[in-house]
């Protein structure tokens, strides 16, 4: 039996701010720290969502590039390859 090949590759990120959509593109993975330690995010990863306080996060878009945003406090969420990152929450 062959492999389904209709799953994503890649991820969805969105990054939304209060003043509206920051960023959105396609991307190869989403890097942070939260409470618990280091964590990345990869297409086909299990359903996710984090806190993220003061702490550096990575988006390494389907080029290679990788940006990098920084915020006081955001919240990751992860779902079905869609990773909406909600930022300057208070």
């Amino acid at each position: 039996m062959s492999a389904d090949t209709s799953e994503s590759a890649t991820l969805h990120v969105q990054v939304l701010s209060p003043k509206g959509i920051v960023w959105e593109g396609e991307a190869q993975s989403v890097s942070s720290v939260n409470s618990q330690g280091p964590f990345d995010l990869l297409p086909q990863h299990a359903h996710f969502i984090s806190l993220v306080e003061k702490k550096p996060i990575v988006v390494v878009d389907v080029s290679g590039k990788e940006s990098t945003l920084s915020y006081d406090t955001a919240v990751v969420r992860l779902f079905d390859d869609v990773v909406t990152i909600y930022a300057d929450i208070s």
